[in-house]
């Protein structure tokens, strides 16, 4: 059995430092591992060192109070008081307002209450493996994120439910290490947490940050490249972790619906939006929607672009980005989305 993970972007950010360049265009960079993700930090100026610092600090915090699979962790004592209220931090609280938004604006194709699913398919462990369908529709009545309920600072699971942020937890992380370094009087710097790339500011000579869109059927290669500023670049997609069992893949976004990986006719979704949590949450549930449907949602919402690589080898871009993507790999063809729903 073959399983996989791959980064979905890459940062195209190189600058030439010549002695004498200027304090602001210096740069500092660390690399940690945490929430199951390589994490790769950049960060420009004098305050640099200190900044880095301070976000590898904030970075295992938010790992150790957000993680579904470590038992002390806010969130496991979350699940394990399930059916009765329990207080929560801000942190875990804001994360769960965004993800009940998303929840309810994509009538259930994004749900945090999947955990049940995820730990039966194993994709939350390295023995993933495809379950019964027998215990995959046991576990579907378990998945309803109706049954999370706030009440000021407290949250209460309906008996049987089970959270895990996944899949804004790393768009969480990355605003807030975005947040931190504004703080701290950082102009530029950039984080890349996996599939989760945000930017503060511009480069330092004043240019955009260009961010590489991997390519699904060839993911050491580029669909195209975006430019951008100050805002979260997120990407999901099904080639990024997926294992193969009797001659059929399976990838790890799986559809609350269904219980089984997400067949929508994308092989990825790149978001593009100021709040990394949003845009992270927003990667998994437009890729559960499907084009056509991500498309309307887009257009009824606003707040953010996307960029759609479909299974049969096409880009789709919404126009808010037009001129700032472009294509690299010629053997897509790139369309834009408009908001009158013309162009597709």
């Amino acid at each position: 059995m073959k399983r996989k993970l791959i980064p979905a972007l890459c940062i195209l950010t190189a600058l030439l430092l010549l002695p004498g360049c200027s304090e602001a265009s210096k740069s500092s960079e660390s690399q940690i591992f945490a929430m199951d993700t390589v994490m790769s930090l950049t960060v420009y100026g004098p305050e640099a060192n200190a900044a880095l610092k301070a976000a590898a600090a904030k970075i295992y915090e938010l790992d150790d109070r957000l993680s579904a699979t470590k038992k002390d962790s806010e969130v496991s004592k979350l699940n394990a008081s399930a059916g009765s209220y329990a207080a929560v931090s801000e942190t875990l609280m804001e994360q769960l307002k965004t993800s009940l938004e998303v929840s309810k604006r994509s009538g259930g194709a994004y749900d945090i209450s999947i955990r049940p699913l995820v730990s039966l398919w194993g994709f939350d462990t390295s023995s993933a493996h495809v379950p019964p369908a027998s215990e995959i529709a046991s576990a579907i009545k378990l998945v309803d994120y109706r049954k999370i309920e706030l009440s000021g600072s407290a949250v209460r699971l309906g008996e049987g439910t089970q959270i895990t942020l996944a899949s804004i937890a790393k768009g969480y992380t990355s605003q807030t290490l975005i947040n931190l370094f504004r703080e701290m009087g950082v102009k530029s710097a950039v984080v890349s947490l996996g599939g989760n790339v945000q930017a503060l500011g511009t480069k330092p000579d004043g240019s955009k940050w260009r961010v590489g869109i991997q390519d699904p059927k060839n993911p050491s290669g580029l669909v195209g490249i975006l430019e951008t500023a100050d805002t979260a670049v997120v990407t999901s997609g099904g080639y990024q972790r997926y294992f193969d069992e009797n001659g059929k893949r399976y990838h790890h976004i799986l559809d609350p619906k269904t219980g089984y990986p997400a067949q929508s006719g994308l092989t990825s979704v790149t978001i593009v939006c100021p709040d990394g949590a949003l845009a992270d949450a927003l990667s998994t549930a437009l890729f559960v929607l499907g084009k056509d449907r991500a498309a309307e949602y887009w257009r009824t919402y606003g707040g953010f672009e996307a960029i759609f690589i479909t299974d049969d080898g096409n880009a789709y871009a919404t126009e808010g980005i037009k001129g700032a993507f472009s294509l690299r790999e010629t053997s897509y063809r790139l369309g834009f989305i408009s908001k009158s729903g013309a162009g597709q």
